[in-house]
């Protein structure tokens, strides 16, 4: 992702590549009314630096401890269910949080698989029937799946692709759910975080492995 656009310079946080081509039509038509219909023009203004704002890219610290899993995705868990022999634990992101999406657990891509769908609230169960993208680790797999508002799912990474822990691997527009499908060795006493807690992407520690020589790259 790109840090050093022209006018990064001026904003007080980092943002996506995709902000700026978003923002840049609200921005355009708030400079062109804004000296004739000034309420108008400020408005558009506000609209382009909200859409910056929201896509907002801060640096994270991925903790130190082997065999630990981190959240994928800012927000609140809203999600811990069993799937068969495996976990789910899924974050929404609300409207005010970070929606840069990390990897839980370092790991060679397999695969990144899109899914037409439904558009559901990020926070109901219908939900799961949503447009997602799967980016598929193999031993586990990070669900990214679009809300009733969000349309816009951006992985930036591809088959092959091996990441660290708490590594960037996409985001996502305006509003959605990231899920994870743990490896099979994680349990439900494994588990650190509950439905309701909130959680920061790369930092937040969702669960420990019951062998810290399981992670691997």
């Amino acid at each position: 992702m790109a840090r050093n656009p022209p006018l990064a310079r001026v904003l007080p946080f980092h943002v996506v590549d995709e902000a700026w081509r978003l923002a840049l039509v609200p921005a355009l038509v708030g400079a062109v009314t804004l000296p004739f219909l000034p309420p108008v023009g400020a408005a558009f203004v506000a609209l382009a630096l909200g859409v910056l704002w929201f896509h907002r890219d801060p640096d994270r610290a991925p903790p130190d401890a082997e065999g630990v899993v981190v959240a994928p995705a800012d927000g609140t868990v809203s999600v811990v269910r069993e799937e068969g022999n495996r976990l789910r634990v899924g974050v929404f992101m609300n409207v005010t949080d970070v929606h840069v999406n990390r990897a839980p657990i370092a790991g060679e891509i397999r695969e990144v698989r899109h899914r037409p769908g439904a558009n559901r609230p990020a926070f109901s169960k219908e939900s799961d029937r949503n447009e997602q993208v799967a980016i598929d680790f193999g031993e586990y797999e990070l669900l990214v799946i679009a809300g009733w508002f969000a349309r816009r799912i951006h992985p930036a990474v591809e088959a092959g692709d091996a990441v660290d822990r708490g590594e960037r691997v996409g985001h996502v527009s305006f509003g959605s759910r990231a899920d994870v499908i743990l490896p099979a060795d994680v349990g439900k006493g494994d588990l650190l975080v509950r439905e309701g807690d909130a959680v920061r992407a790369g930092e937040t520690i969702i669960a420990e492995r019951a062998d810290d020589t399981a992670e691997r790259k």
